[in-house]
């Protein structure tokens, strides 16, 4: 039988055993040996072991906050050039070219037949101009119904056909109108806007200096006296053939040449009651 034995107590107990059990065959061990071998007592600590293998990873964490915001980086390199983008939509009709050369003559063409029709040919050539100002009014009649501006006194209408300045005057004085005379700021900011929201960059107005070099009078004949509204510099007569004038979208005037063909501007007078 083992025992454990512990302090003082030990010897006692195992005394009492012998004597109850009859444990003689045990009695030849002294009770020193048995309790000092069996005595259970912790040890001094020992040397530090060898640091084992890595264990398996763990998993993944939470993801912590957001830091701040760092430095700004370096310019990268330029990348590859992109694909070509759409084809923007269709520009207004540029200025009219300068004449070309004249073409070789061409052939002699064979005679016409002998026609009697001397007394038909001057009604039909009448009835061709009737036809061509009707086709020129109606068309006129058609582009004033798609816009007009109008002040207290009279009404602005922009023609979009490229003419000269006196074709130009011409134009509108064949329709009881004259070529736009701005004699004031209102009447100016009124033809300005109406020539910007055209989508416009200039225009022909009624003012030349056509009869005496650097006198501008309107095409009414009164002078330019009290109000204008020159580009800075202007007139300044670069060519030499700047007479006539034109009016930018921003609403300055600019001298330029008489020949030259760009859209106009028509003014009417209203009628009183």
């Amino acid at each position: 039988m083992k025992l454990l034995c512990k302090h003082e107590t030990c010897l006692l107990l195992f005394l009492v055993l012998v004597q109850i059990f009859g444990l003689e065959d045990d009695s030849s061990r002294t009770t020193t040996e048995i309790c000092s071998t069996h005595t259970i007592l912790p040890g001094p600590k020992g040397d530090e072991g060898q640091k084992g293998d890595s264990g398996d990873m763990g998993k993944q964490g939470k993801v912590g906050p957001m830091g701040p915001k760092g430095d700004k980086g370096a310019v990268g390199s330029s990348g590859d050039q992109g694909m070509m983008g759409k084809i923007g939509p269709i520009g207004r009709k540029g200025d009219k070219g300068l004449k070309g050369f004249s073409g070789a003559s061409g052939g002699k063409g064979k005679a016409g037949a002998v026609c009697d029709c001397g007394k038909y040919r001057k009604v039909v050539g009448q009835l061709d101009i009737n036809v061509a100002r009707l086709k020129s009014s109606i068309k006129f009649v058609k582009n004033v119904l798609a816009g007009i501006r109008e002040t207290d006194e009279k009404y602005y209408y922009i023609v979009q056909e490229e003419k000269n300045y006196r074709e130009a005057l011409t134009h509108c004085r064949i329709r009881d109108g004259i070529l736009a005379m701005p004699k004031d700021e209102a009447s100016n900011a009124v033809i300005a806007d109406y020539i910007s929201k055209s989508g416009l960059f200039r225009v022909f107005i009624g003012l030349s200096d056509t009869e005496r070099e650097g006198q501008f009078i309107y095409a009414d004949h009164t002078p330019l006296q009290d109000y204008s509204n020159w580009k800075e510099g202007e007139p300044q007569n670069v060519t030499g053939e700047e007479d006539c004038v034109e009016m930018l979208s921003t609403g300055k005037w600019n001298d330029t040449e008489c020949h030259l063909t760009m859209y106009f501007v028509c003014e009417f007078p209203k009628k009183r009651k």
